[in-house]
């Protein structure tokens, strides 16, 4: 390539800056040029035509190569930037010996010694902290985020509660065919825990995403104290406010997949532990960060049985304003020991299973509706009742009816899901379900089951309360109101009242990364017993992330 003067070597070279550093032999030879019209591959309609005529008429400083070619098209190497800035500076000396704009510039030379020498330890500075990035970055291919949640929690009820199954997880009936109840009579203690999540995020092609979550906690909610068994981390519990997996402190794998586009309108996420809420039935007033933070109002009481599972879900524009997503998971959550996706006797099909369809819909920019049926398959645990951590469209546990075993369920459940904002300070959001549990009863004679059941959700929203990014909701629930089979339920259908929840969140950012939610939750009928008294909680949650 030739060299031309400093201002015009800018010009003609700023698409390369990236690769000025570039080696190059110092044993490349150039030559004087008198004429523009001595490079074959500089013509008149050329872009820079003129400043390269200028410099050969008016500096005499342009130097090509012996072959005639000027070489505008690729980058300069360091030893052809010294040879063309020598031979302008030069040019330049010789043509302005006694000039006072040379006067000029040597004056200002001198006037911003100061200036120059400060921008020079600048850039010194700059390239040392780059040095040190790049010596001590996690990876050049993996980003490390992480968040780390804590949380206060009191809790106090007006009186004795009464719940049902001999302790939380194991229910029973007793000789009479009745569920077993039991009564809590002292407050839960107050409580500190919290919980992080690590993400290492990589991309191999900028478009696509390979993600694993790691995570670890020490949160059991005191609100646990009060359910009745196989209603662990539902009511009046943030959903932050967990353990990593079933012990303390240990750290678990919680999330592994691999996002990738497929075409313009397709998405795929494929893994052994997909997150089934990170694609569906989500609202983003009930976000878990942001939001109505509670199990019972961040997401549908009734619509998932697959928290994390082994599958594909795949995501498609169908036009601007629809899209449809489709996914099919195999339980593995973080929870269960003997995850069944994992087990070489039950694998993607045999154990718990859910097939989920979704359809969001934006008729405006402020409106979202969202359309989901999901069809389950319930694996019976040991014990032969369907229920507890993968239960739903159940809320609590099941059995034949008579205190028998059950082979499994099959579900049906559909939600709808919105949020709008109609104006810039105030949202609207809200999700009812229908989901409807058939049994599968072993005891010869006895006729399979069925329990239906619904739930709502109502709420407000309130942008920038007092500080911009803050955001208060207002989230009302009746998560599981039982239709008819309440006399399968060994727990969760009370005495056929319906428990409600009010919610009261507001989360305020300090900075992008950190900031406090106060929370409070009002429960009504704890458990389906109309005799429960209210329940009152009192959380109060911080958020770092990095």
């Amino acid at each position: 390539m030739f060299l031309e003067s400093v201002g015009a070597q800018v010009l003609l070279t700023d698409s390369f800056k990236g690769e000025l550093s570039a080696p190059a032999p110092p044993s490349v030879e150039i030559s004087q040029v008198t004429s523009v019209s001595e490079l074959d591959d500089v013509l008149p309609t050329d872009w820079a035509y003129t400043a390269l005529n200028r410099l050969v008429e008016e500096y005499g400083c342009l130097e090509g190569y012996p072959d005639s070619t000027f070489g505008g098209n690729r980058a300069m190497t360091r030893y052809e930037f010294a040879t063309g800035l020598n031979a302008c500076l030069d040019a330049i000396v010789a043509l302005l010996p006694d000039s006072p704009d040379l006067e000029t510039i040597q004056r200002l030379q001198e006037e911003f010694t100061a200036e120059l020498a400060s921008i020079r330890t600048q850039i010194d500075s700059l390239e040392a902290d780059v040095m040190t990035l790049q010596d001590t970055q996690f990876s050049t291919t993996t980003l490390l985020r992480g968040r780390v949640f804590t949380h206060l929690t009191g809790i106090t009820a007006g009186g004795d509660v009464q719940a049902e199954g001999i302790f939380v997880f194991t229910p029973a009936r007793d000789r009479a065919g009745d569920p077993v109840f039991r009564t809590i009579t002292d407050n839960p203690v107050v409580t500190f825990s919290y919980l992080t999540w690590l993400n290492l995020l990589t991309s191999f092609t900028g478009e696509d995403s390979l993600k694993l979550q790691l995570a670890v906690g020490d949160g059991v909610a005191p609100a646990n104290d009060f359910a009745s068994a196989g209603l662990f981390n539902t009511f009046g519990t943030p959903f932050t406010a967990q353990q990593g997996g079933n012990s303390e402190d240990n750290v678990i794998l919680r999330e592994a997949f691999y996002s990738f586009p497929a075409g313009e309108k397709f998405f795929i996420t494929v893994g052994p532990k997909l997150n089934w809420y990170r694609h569906f039935d989500y609202n983003k007033y009930t976000s878990l960060i942001t939001g109505a933070n509670s199990f019972n109002s961040n997401g549908g009481t009734q619509v998932n049985a697959v928290d994390r599972g082994a599958g594909i879900v795949v995501e498609w524009d169908v036009m601007d304003n629809v899209e449809l997503s489709l996914g099919y998971l195999a339980e593995a959550t973080e929870f269960i020991t003997n995850s069944s996706a994992s087990d070489s006797s039950r694998g993607l099909f045999d154990g718990t299973n859910t097939l989920t369809a979704q359809v969001e819909v934006y008729p405006t920019d402020d409106l979202t509706l969202r359309f989901l049926y999901n069809r389950t398959e319930l694996e019976a645990n040991a014990n032969g009742f369907v229920g507890g951590a993968i239960s739903e469209p159940l809320y609590g546990f099941a059995d034949d009816g008579f205190g028998g075993p059950l082979d499994g369920a099959t579900a049906d459940t559909l939600l709808f899901n919105f949020d709008w904002q109609p104006l810039d300070w105030l949202g609207l959001f809200g999700r009812y379900s229908y989901g409807s549990t058939d049994l599968q009863v072993i005891t010869s004679g006895l006729p399979d089951g069925e329990v239906n059941a619904q739930s709502l959700q109502l709420g407000l929203a309130f942008h920038d309360l007092l500080k911009p990014g803050s955001l208060a909701t207002i989230s009302y629930v009746r998560p599981f109101d039982v239709i008819d089979g309440r006399n399968f339920l060994i727990s969760g259908g009370g005495d056929g009242s319906v428990q409600e929840e009010l919610e009261v969140s507001y989360r305020y950012p300090f900075t992008p990364n950190f900031a406090i939610v106060p929370s409070y939750y009002w429960i009504r009928n704890a458990n389906n017993f109309g005799d429960n008294p209210d329940i009152h909680i009192f959380n109060f949650q911080t958020q770092f992330s990095f």
